[in-house]
């Protein structure tokens, strides 16, 4: 079964856009490239049980199990110590990528307490996204009960776009809330 949001973007977004930009040929169109989705856990150089706990959360919301990211380095400051688990982090592709996006869209961003959209300024130049939720309770998978405290996470929205104006335009037809 193809995804909802592959389809819109097959159907009325790719010509949308070669309309909006003039594209000659059809690679020229924007498309999503992945989406990689992070959770630090700083909590789990004191118990690894957090680290555990975040990476089940990550597998539900995602539908794929996370990579755990080490340190590579000693920081005193930080007391982390070479190979203590630092992050997780996910990279959703294909068909899992888009529906991942359209839950995002169409479920967590709308949940989350006075929502006004999300900001522009979180391009990155090459056509790139990124967003900061503040906790994983946005999303309908998390069970409230089992949550031991709520975690931020950043999502990288990936784009074949070459500037922020295309990527800009390309998830505003997708559907991304993005306010004034």
């Amino acid at each position: 079964m193809t995804p909802r949001f592959l389809e819109k973007y097959k159907n009325e977004v790719a010509g949308n856009l070669a309309k909006e930009f003039g594209y000659k040929n059809v690679m020229e169109i924007p498309r999503l490239k992945k989406i990689v989705v992070n959770i630090g856990a700083g909590e789990a150089k004191v118990d690894i049980k957090y680290m555990d706990v975040s990476m089940a959360e990550l597998t539900a919301i995602t539908g794929q199990r996370p990579l755990l990211k080490r340190a590579k380095k000693s920081v005193a400051g930080f007391k982390v110590r070479q190979g203590m688990p630092v992050a997780c982090t996910v990279t959703l592709r294909g068909a899992r990528m888009w529906e991942f996006l359209d839950r995002l869209v169409s479920l967590a961003l709308p949940s989350i307490k006075d929502f006004q959209g999300v900001t522009r300024r979180g391009f990155d130049g090459r056509g790139n996204y990124n967003l900061g939720l503040r906790e994983q309770l946005i999303f309908p998978e998390i069970n409230y009960d089992k949550v031991i405290r709520p975690r931020g996470m950043n999502v990288s929205i990936v784009t074949s776009a070459k500037t922020d104006e295309e990527a800009h335009a390309l998830l505003r037809e997708l559907g991304m809330p993005f306010n004034r």
